[in-house]
Parts: C-alpha cells; structure tokens; sequence
C-alpha cells in the first residue's frame, strides 16, 4: 500500500479494503515504513490532506509494517517489487505505477479499484 492508496477513503471515497477483499479474496497487506513517515507528516499539516493522511495512518495498522534501504515512499515500494515480497501494490500514484515491475491495483471508475 503506498500513501496516496491509503489516502483514498478520504480523497476518492474509495473503501479501500472491501475494494481488496472484492478483487483478491485473501491478501497479506503490507506498507512500508517509508510510508508511515511520510503519511505521519502529512498528517501534521492542515485541511483535507492532512484528514486523508491521518486515517491513512489509522488504515495503515491493519497492515504488516515493512522497513527497507529506501527512505523515500515510492522507493521503498520499488524496493519491495523488485525483492519479490509482493505481488501487486495498491496506488493511485501514476509515475510510481510506471517504475513497478510488479501489478498494480488502482483506482477504476469513480470509487471502485482495478487491477492495472
């Protein structure tokens, strides 16, 4: 999961884990710890973005907290592609989706998720 995915209740409206469940059945979700930080400041700011990073945070706690050489978010998914430890990420991020070698699963329509 990268930021902008757990940003998606808020932003896009998207019920991101009944979107997961919908698409995969079962899942390991994981985020990096990258993620978490950069969520964590974003959530220090104010208006929507900083609600939308704040329950992204909250969000985050149903997933396995990862950490990586990365400190960079969208590097330390990159990361984790490219190391095989999973086989989609869930991101609304257009460049990060084009660096992944692995699916990528985002947003379709108005609040609904795809795999790409």
């Amino acid at each position: 999961m990268d930021t902008s995915a757990l940003m998606m209740p808020v932003e896009c409206g998207v019920r991101v884990f009944d979107e997961l469940d919908r698409l995969l059945g079962e899942y390991e979700c994981i985020v990096p710890r990258a993620v978490l930080l950069e969520l964590e400041g974003l959530a220090r700011g104010s208006g929507t973005e900083a609600t939308a990073a704040a329950v992204g945070r909250d969000l985050a706690e149903r997933c396995t907290t990862v950490g990586t050489d990365a400190t960079y978010a969208d590097d330390a998914l990159v990361e984790l592609a490219e190391l095989g430890a999973c086989d989609y990420v869930v991101t609304n991020d257009r460049p990060l989706r084009d660096r992944l070698s692995v699916g990528v699963i985002g947003i379709r329509g108005r609040n609904k998720l795809a795999i790409h």
